[in-house]
């Protein structure tokens, strides 16, 4: 079939945060590569990740659709029913039916857990780890080299159309993108069919220190300078509720280690770059380079993600398709429930009705002004974001006080100037806050002003109104 639709690649890391790359001049990170295809593309200074926590995210993505509105509002984990269900609509859904060659490679964390089925699955996953076998539940990828939740980057396992794992042992990243190029390799048989492939890395998520040395070498004489937001508190405290060893020595071995994976997660996107170039699909292929969620490393005392502060929300995006998308940067923010129907506008298909998210196409299309730069629209867009008590402990707490747990946690807004949290906390009995955060006075989010009522400022006033529809459009509990 020759419908002259573009290829798609979408690379997506776990927990990398958008100002750890070199072009962003934030994070110290060390990355030719990222800053070279940068320079090609149109980057989003303001992208977000509407619930930042693996599963939700992707659920999202692949959906278009919120975490209320999918019911994978925390991870699929032992002893919960979370999982993306058969019957949602996703991209990969779409795409296939349209007649692309599909793929998706690496972390997949969108099914439930074999060991919440039975003790002893055949496949040999265990804890969150589960083998997705070919069907609805794979929603339209057909080439499948994956697994769910499995954080042994250096020893990672794969499953492909059995339930026969596939032991490895080679850095995550690399070996995907070995088998990345050999899907490229492929796909260059038959170029009259258009392909899509997802690749999911999972790197630069904890532990870690699991990265090759030659990248950790990279750092070791550099000197270290960290956000000035960050707290180098002993012990460090995630936002959920637990706690990690912290202090500075640990904290900067770990920060050190964070910025390696990336450094290396650039070789390997280079890789796959000059697999699209000798294959010849440079000219019409959609090249996305982004992540799932960002992660604190120290900032505000926290580690890991789920809060609402910009190093857990704010995530990398850059876009490139030659000729068609004029390279720049775009302050026009974008969620992660806007990717799916941009993407699929973006070549031309027609969006499904059960779609929460808004199609930018137009704005990515946009002609960047003589600096490079492409301007969001003057009218005020927000980006809603939200995150759910979600370990099995809290869930309990709530259940025994009588609370669904997914009427609490916090909900927001973020707008290019602005971030508005209300924040009911992760236990039962916890006060409710609200913060309004001022993004260009205050982009370390230092001091957020707390207000008791929302109609005490006027912007924030504006916010909850907003936020409020929000929650009706998603059959959100949750109360103002």
């Amino acid at each position: 079939m020759s419908s002259g639709r573009p290829n798609i690649i979408y690379v997506f890391a776990d927990q990398w945060r958008r100002g750890a790359m070199g072009c962003m001049k934030d994070d110290p990170v060390i990355t030719p590569v990222m800053d070279r295809f940068a320079e090609d593309s149109l980057l989003f200074t303001q992208a977000v990740s509407c619930t930042p926590l693996c599963s939700p995210h992707r659920a999202s993505l692949m959906s278009g659709r919120y975490a209320m509105s999918t019911g994978v509002y925390t991870n699929c984990k032992l002893g919960e029913e979370i999982m993306l269900s058969p019957d949602e609509v996703c991209i990969g859904d779409v795409l296939k039916r349209e007649g692309y060659a599909t793929g998706y490679i690496g972390k997949w964390h969108l099914d439930l857990p074999e060991q919440n089925v039975e003790q002893e699955p055949a496949s040999g996953a265990r804890h969150w780890d589960a083998y997705t076998p070919p069907g609805s539940k794979r929603h339209g990828f057909d080439f499948w080299y994956s697994y769910g939740a499995y954080d042994q980057h250096l020893n990672p396992h794969y499953w492909t159309d059995s339930p026969d794992m596939i032991k490895v042992r080679q850095w995550s990243p690399e070996h995907e993108t070995d088998v990345a190029l050999q899907f490229l390799e492929e796909r260059s048989r038959s170029k009259e069919q258009p392909f899509a492939l997802f690749v999911s890395w999972n790197p630069p998520h904890s532990p870690y220190e699991l990265v090759p040395e030659r990248y950790r070498e990279l750092y070791e004489e550099l000197p270290l300078k960290l956000r000035p937001n960050v707290s180098a508190l002993d012990p460090l405290q995630v936002h959920t509720g637990e706690t990690v060893p912290g202090g500075a020595e640990r904290l900067h071995r770990m920060t050190k280690d964070y910025y390696a994976a990336v450094s290396g997660l650039d070789e390997q996107f280079g890789r796959l770059l000059d697999g699209l170039r000798r294959h010849g699909f440079d000219d019409n292929t959609i090249v996305v380079l982004t992540s799932d969620h960002g992660e604190l490393l120290g900032s505000h005392g926290l580690m890991a993600k789920h809060s609402w502060h910009e190093e857990s929300i704010g995530i990398p995006f850059l876009i490139r398709w030659p000729e068609r998308i004029a390279p720049g940067t775009t302050d026009e923010l974008l969620n992660t429930v806007d990717i799916m129907p941009t993407l699929l506008s973006l070549c031309g298909l027609d969006v499904p009705d059960t779609v929460q998210g808004e199609d930018l196409s137009a704005a990515i299309r946009g002609n960047a002004d003589s600096s490079g730069v492409v301007h969001a629209g003057r009218c005020e867009r927000y980006a809603y974001i939200s995150a759910f008590p979600g370990r099995k402990e809290a869930i309990d707490a709530y259940r025994a006080a009588g609370l669904d747990n997914r009427r609490y946690g916090w909900r927001g807004l973020r707008s290019r100037h602005y971030t508005y949290v209300v924040n009911k906390g992760y236990a039962p009995g916890d006060a409710t806050e609200r913060l309004l955060y001022d993004l260009e006075r205050d982009p370390h989010q230092l001091e957020p002003l707390k207000l008791d009522r929302a109609d005490a400022h006027p912007v924030a006033d504006r916010m909850e109104r907003e936020l409020a529809l929000r929650l009706k459009e998603t059959d959100d509990e949750f109360t103002l």
